[in-house]
């Protein structure tokens, strides 16, 4: 080893520890985006069952209005089941598209949601989230 290099520029020790604090950070935001991309498309899937299942629950009705009630009943009392999903921020709506089929649209606003929140510099899908659900009527 010459003599007039310093000694700590050869000593090798430190750098495990300089190559963790370069890559850490890094890991640390990708972990952080997976989590927070995961909880938008679990929250679009819960809205897409939660339509399905109100949609399933109106069959039992025997008029519009009737089925109407059903689907929000279903909808008032089993949204706060769902992981991130507020019950306040739910818009229902029914309509009947064809003399044989009866809809049920639920309308979500995800913009309450974390993810929304921390990482509002990066494109995240549009926070309005509206799933239907169509069902047959009875007796055709």
């Amino acid at each position: 080893m010459p003599h007039h290099i310093p000694r700590w520029i050869l000593d090798r020790r430190g750098a495990t520890a300089v190559e963790f604090a370069l890559v850490m950070p890094i890991l640390v935001m990708l972990l952080f985006g997976i989590v927070a991309f995961g909880a938008v498309i679990g929250v679009d899937n819960g809205i897409q069952q939660l339509v399905a299942e109100a949609a399933r629950a109106s069959v039992a009705g025997l008029s519009d209005p009737e089925r109407a009630q059903l689907a929000q009943a279903f909808v008032s009392a089993n949204a706060a089941s769902y992981p991130f999903i507020d019950p306040t921020r739910i818009a229902l709506s029914t309509s009947d598209p064809t003399a044989t089929s009866f809809q049920v649209t639920v309308r979500y606003d995800m913009s309450g949601l974390f993810a929304y929140r921390m990482l509002s510099g990066l494109p995240l899908p549009s926070p309005a989230v509206a799933r239907s659900a169509v069902v047959q009527r009875g007796g055709f």
